[in-house]
């Protein structure tokens, strides 16, 4: 995993996140093909695209997928801190993944499920 530098997100903080390599692939390849000017992804016309944009582009992706669950785009956001959860990652690099300043947001973001409850082994199992 390669990390990666995003700047002037929610709030205008720069964040820091995890960039799969299939996913630098992929991008690679569409800035090949698109060559974007100013944006990474941009509109038919160029420009930013607009948060009703991004939203109408999740909607189809979510339809042409059959995802029947609510969903929107933020739901990606709460989905990575839990899978990064259940796969052991610690809380406090969750934290500094999402940009949280108090750990206590970052604990309503990642809810506790069962996958995460079966692996705790009581300390008394350690005497």
């Amino acid at each position: 995993m390669l990390i990666s530098f995003i700047r002037g997100v929610k709030g205008k903080k720069d964040r820091t996140t995890l960039l799969s390599q299939r996913l630098l692939e992929s991008l690679r390849a569409y800035y090949k093909q698109s060559r974007p000017k100013v944006w990474l992804f941009e509109g038919q016309t160029g420009g930013q695209y607009t948060v009703e944009s991004i939203r109408s582009v999740f909607r189809a992706s979510k339809e042409k997928a059959g995802v029947k669950a609510p969903a929107t785009p933020h739901t990606l956001r709460h989905s990575f801190a839990t899978h990064l959860l259940e796969q052991g990652t610690d809380l406090r690099y969750i934290q500094v993944l999402l940009g949280h300043r108090s750990s206590k947001t970052t604990e309503i973001y990642t809810h506790i499920t069962t996958h995460a409850l079966d692996k705790i082994v009581s300390p008394l199992d350690n005497l």
